[in-house]
């Protein structure tokens, strides 16, 4: 268990910040928790900390806008930057080619596999896949220090096979949280420090020398912003800590996922707040979707179909990638493609069959309209997305596809899409968000339900579809409202379902009653949740 707040487990002051750790001890956690890396991160949260809060401040402001009707518009006061001949830094060598990239969460045996992939690079993520536990954030940093380092090795209890890296590796980038999670497990001068800036500063501090020595540096993927001051925010970070660790301004280097429906509006401007240390932009598609319902979710009009039938052919997702592969060609940095959520499924060879179908039609729509990477979840379709991209792409990337007939308008990007309500696409979202919170309890952040990957950003669709379908009195495609009973009802029928489908073993160690109640809770609530992590956090050790 851990410490309560005025039990630390670690406490330092030495002429300097009172640092407080209150997350219980982790074996080999002072080679995480460094002098250097508190030191780093107590800086940053002094100088940063405050600005953090405003922005996050100012996003409430925002959506009181947004619920009282004015609708995003490209900012005015930004013109010149739009119209400016202005280009991002040189991209480094080992990012040059980025057509195929995995992600997932950052415990050992998924490094490992996913640095021997056949990819180009590997997002190690601290933050959507990753269920925030303390164990979690210190063994995840653990395990990135011996995989830079290559010392990094996994044995499998269960068959007794060694996992090793193999002699060539993809390029390791690590997305830290977003500016709105904290991390409450350390205190600076009594003060909960920021989640991103412990993720960040930890990495940073203990593994630029080690990568630097490899030939690579320290590369992130930055997400959740919803305006380029929160890029701005992160420019100065980044500025501050290549400052006090000496190294070279522009040494880091950051892809920014392009996640919320605002920050489509300032993809020009979040690249110029970062110009010297951005290489690119991603098309965080689930997130993004979030993003629509979450930002206009009291405005009736605004109803969304099926989660199942939001794919990148819809207008608004389809003008948002274009808009952002010809922004980022215009200035050097690299434009990548979505997540192809699809896993393996052994047990069905026409199910698979079909799977892989989806996966190779999705790849081909990226690089033909000029993606220079995109995203896998699982191994199993490195092949058939890097041959998808090879048979377009001959060189390293496509900077040199400008899309210059691409036009995207304000009503391009909030075109809402038609389609229907169906009581499979209830029941779904509803077995998807209990079962995915369930799992994110139990510290798993990164979960294989019915043959597709779930992560925070899917389960997140799940959860923000139901609270605006009932809000909003919709009706499914039978006529039927969908009204707090109905949903009582099916959540029932559900957790029978889940039950049936785990069975006693699982229920026996898990947290259903407790997953069940926190989603129950935030549908029927009158208020909206930013981000379902947030009171689910309260419950993690």
């Amino acid at each position: 268990m851990n410490a309560k707040p005025e039990e630390a487990l670690y406490s330092r002051e030495q002429n300097g910040p009172r640092i407080e750790i209150l997350g219980q001890h982790i074996e080999r956690s002072d080679e995480v928790l460094t002098p250097l890396a508190l030191q780093l991160l107590a800086s940053l949260h002094r100088r940063f900390n405050s600005r953090r809060l405003e922005l996050l401040a100012a996003r409430e402001r925002r959506q009181e806008e947004l619920d009282a009707g004015v609708r995003p518009e490209f900012l005015a006061s930004t013109a010149e930057v739009r119209c400016g001949d202005w280009r991002v830094a040189p991209v480094p060598p080992d990012l040059v080619d980025r057509r195929l990239e995995i992600t997932g969460p950052v415990d050992r045996k998924m490094i490992i596999n996913a640095l021997n992939a056949p990819v180009s690079a590997f997002m190690a993520d601290f933050e959507d896949s990753c269920s925030p536990t303390w164990t979690n954030l210190i063994r995840g940093q653990l395990n990135l220090a011996d995989a830079i380092r290559r010392t990094i090795t996994y044995g499998d209890a269960a068959t007794g096979k060694i996992y090793r890296l193999a002699e060539r590796t993809a390029t390791l980038i690590v997305r830290p949280r977003g500016w709105h999670l904290p991390e409450k497990h350390v205190r600076i001068n009594g003060e909960t420090v920021s989640g991103a800036l412990f993720d960040f500063a930890l990495f940073i501090a203990n593994n630029h020398a080690a990568l630097a020595k490899r030939g690579t540096g320290p590369y992130f993927y930055l997400p959740k912003m919803e305006n380029h001051l929160e890029a701005r925010l992160w420019n100065d970070v980044f500025v501050a800590a290549q400052d006090a660790l000496g190294l070279r301004r522009g040494t880091i280097k950051a892809t920014v996922l392009i996640e919320t429906i605002l920050a489509a509006f300032e993809m020009d401007e979040i690249l110029y707040e970062l110009r010297e240390h951005a290489v690119g932009l991603n098309c965080g598609r689930w997130d993004y979707i979030f993003s629509f319902i979450k930002k206009f979710r009291n405005h009736p009009h605004f109803l969304l179909p099926d989660r199942a039938t939001l794919g990148m052919d819809r207008h608004f997702l389809k003008s948002y990638s274009n808009l952002l592969i010809k922004t980022c060609h215009r200035r050097g940095a690299h434009a990548i493609g979505g997540m192809a959520a699809q896993i393996p499924i052994r047990h069905d060879a026409a199910a698979n069959q079909a799977a892989m179908n989806r996966v190779r039609a999705d790849k081909l729509r990226e690089v033909r309209a000029g993606h220079d990477g995109t995203w896998i979840a699982h191994p199993g379709f490195a092949q058939l997305a890097r041959d998808a991209f090879d048979s377009v792409m001959r060189g390293p990337n496509q900077l040199d596809v400008l899309r210059l007939e691409v036009n995207v308008s304000s009503g391009d990007l909030l075109h809402i899409p038609t389609g229907g309500i169906t009581e499979n696409g209830l029941r779904t979202c509803i077995r998807v968000g209990v079962q995915y919170i369930e799992a994110w309890l139990r510290g798993s952040g990164c979960v294989p339900l019915y043959n597709l990957m779930e992560d925070v950003a899917t389960a997140e669709i799940c959860r923000a579809q139901l609270w605006q379908w009932i809000r909003h009195g919709a009706r499914t495609i039978d006529g039927q409202l969908v009204t707090v009973e109905r949903f009582d009802r099916l959540l029932t029928a559900e957790l029978d379902r889940i039950h049936d489908e785990v069975g006693p073993a699982r229920l026996a160690t898990g947290v259903f009653p407790t997953a069940a109640r926190l989603f129950e809770r935030m549908i029927k609530q009158e208020t909206f949740d930013e981000f379902l992590t947030l009171p689910a956090y309260e419950l993690l050790s």
